[in-house]
């Protein structure tokens, strides 16, 4: 039986990913006097991933990779001026009002009573507590993991230092690689959410998907999870 959820944060409990596809446009416009849409996106990726290791998740890192991406693709001609542009996108970024997504609250508000709820999010530390601060929903959730990646080691930890059982906990998300698989390899449960915004990052193929429950929004959560509850139809006659 299902006795904690935890739930992703960014595009599962509000929007994030737009706002970095906004900033992206920001920067391809910024340096096409330097090369063309396509390949200033492409080198922008692999310079987020490559400092992934070293920089983590969130608006800061990517800051630092628009940068970065700026002094190569200018081959070090970038002006001051831009320069202080994207440290200022990063800054209005890292202030832009958090509202829920829609049946967020009402969802929280209708599980707070009967289960233990918690976040579980990678990104920045303060970042994403103040995040969680401006979306209003900080009182629904008693724990808060703000982690570096979120794969089965990650989750593992979480679960033994909170005295979980892997089979009484239930993840929600709309990453399937960091919110669905890892948890699933732990042999607890997890309902994806799906986001259009999903980060290409987060993206796999060749997934099971009946390996887990996918709904259209967090309102319908309840209900899966009364019927997930609910006896087998030959027990109740």
């Amino acid at each position: 039986m299902i006795r904690t959820i935890a739930f992703d944060a960014d595009d599962t409990l509000w929007p994030n990913e737009r706002h970095f596809r906004s900033a992206e446009a920001f920067f391809r416009d910024l340096m096409s006097a330097y090369h063309d849409a396509e390949w200033i996106q492409e080198r922008l990726f692999a310079t987020e991933m490559r400092n992934l290791a070293h920089f983590g998740y969130g608006v800061k890192s990517f800051v630092l990779s628009m940068i970065e991406t700026a002094i190569e693709l200018s081959e070090g001609q970038i002006q001051g001026r831009d320069i202080q542009r994207l440290v200022d996108l990063g800054r209005d970024m890292l202030a832009h009002p958090v509202e829920p997504l829609p049946h967020v609250q009402a969802a929280l508000a209708e599980l707070q009573s009967d289960y233990r709820l918690m976040l579980i999010t990678k990104g920045d530390l303060l970042d994403q507590r103040a995040k969680l601060a401006r979306s209003g929903l900080d009182a629904y959730f008693p724990i808060v993991e703000v982690v570096p990646e979120k794969d089965v080691p990650t989750y593992r930890d979480i679960i033994q230092r909170h005295g979980l059982a892997p089979e009484t906990f239930l993840m929600v998300g709309n990453s399937v690689k960091s919110d669905i698989l890892p948890v699933l390899a732990l042999g607890a449960r997890a309902v994806h959410i799906p986001c259009p915004d999903t980060w290409i990052y987060e993206h796999v193929d060749d997934v099971d998907a009946t390996a887990f429950a996918t709904l259209e929004h967090l309102g319908l959560l309840k209900a899966w999870l009364e019927k997930e509850a609910a006896p087998p139809q030959s027990a109740q006659n």
